[in-house]
């Protein structure tokens, strides 16, 4: 799995962003730190990053009527097998792009793995 650029959020189809939520859950989780090639650069960035990429992720559910489990709204939660982490969010500035990575030619990647997938989008 990948996190997707975040400018292609708000127009991934129900199944991409249903599955992004599901990877940040687990990246949040007891995934945090375990590698994998395509999602390797988010563990070379403060933690608190991720928690902001899934903030987006969860405000394009909540905008498109998706039911998202409260708890995940909660910077310190990273699941029910996970303690709580200790975070503070709030001394990083959001910034855009999140993560530096995602750049010019990562989002070109994405369009073009999506396009594999059948699924053709826009350039934001």
């Amino acid at each position: 799995m990948r996190l997707w650029h975040e400018q292609l959020i708000p127009l991934l189809p129900r199944a991409q962003l249903l599955g992004q939520h599901r990877e940040c859950c687990a990246l949040r989780g007891g995934g945090w730190g375990k590698p994998h090639a395509t999602v390797n650069y988010v563990f070379t960035h403060p933690f608190e990053y991720l928690l902001q990429y899934h903030r987006l992720v969860i405000a394009e559910m909540k905008r498109r009527g998706y039911n998202v489990s409260p708890e995940w709204t909660d910077e310190t939660y990273r699941g029910k097998q996970t303690p709580r982490a200790q975070t503070n969010a709030s001394r990083y500035a959001p910034s855009s792009p999140i993560y530096p990575e995602h750049d010019d030619v990562y989002l070109s990647e994405c369009l073009q793995n999506l396009r594999t997938k059948g699924i053709v989008l826009a350039r934001p």
